[in-house]
């Protein structure tokens, strides 16, 4: 089942979410779903297939946070990426005619975001060392749902590639960061993992 985040959730999630959020609206029951700042695209769109993604990875990262709970580095570096990925979300769910209401890093992805992924990359695999070798998921729980992400980051990426393949003004910045991010996240699945992990032969 495919999921999707609406953007209105996506811009409650950006700014703050208010005293009440109505979650059901039958706005979406003729099939479409709505653009931030306005309009309306049907759900089967490719922006809706890109931004939907991207909230896929979202929840996953969830789920590698809960089961890294014992860990404070890694709950706190998790948490700082689902939130980024929020930033990803509204870039891609703006309605196009609006983006010049879009505010840097925060419904904006920069090449500052991208630029620190790729710091974290590097500060990573020194500090950590990868395999040499190809290795089959599933070490624990933290590492698995790491790279449970890392694969939904990826489908977002080929997403986000699609939509821009059909005229979207879908960023560099963009697709730039959802590339840099599945990188961090096999070395973080790696990091987690702990020790070695069962070769693919």
């Amino acid at each position: 089942m495919r999921s999707e985040r609406s953007p209105r959730c996506l811009r409650a999630a950006a700014h703050g979410y208010p005293s009440r959020v109505r979650i059901y609206t039958k706005t979406g029951d003729d099939g479409t779903t709505g653009l931030l700042y306005g309009g309306r695209v049907p759900k089967s769109s490719p922006a809706t297939e890109a931004y939907g993604s991207v909230d896929e990875a979202v929840a996953a990262l969830g789920l590698a946070r809960a089961f890294a709970s014992t860990s404070a580095e890694a709950a706190d570096l998790i948490l700082d990426l689902q939130r980024e990925l929020f930033v990803v979300g509204a870039d891609l769910a703006t309605n196009p005619k609006k983006r010049s209401k879009l505010e840097p890093e925060v419904s904006l992805v920069t090449a500052g975001m991208v630029e620190r992924l790729e710091s974290l990359i590097d500060a990573q695999v020194e500090a950590h060392p990868l395999p040499d070798r190809f290795i089959v998921p599933g070490a624990n729980p933290v590492s698995a749902a790491l790279d449970l992400a890392r694969t939904l980051v990826r489908r977002a990426e080929r997403r986000s590639v699609e939509l821009r393949r059909s005229g979207a003004p879908v960023t560099d910045e963009v697709l730039h960061y959802l590339n840099r991010l599945s990188d961090l996240l096999f070395v973080l699945a790696r990091w987690q993992a702990g020790g070695p992990e069962a070769p693919s032969r």
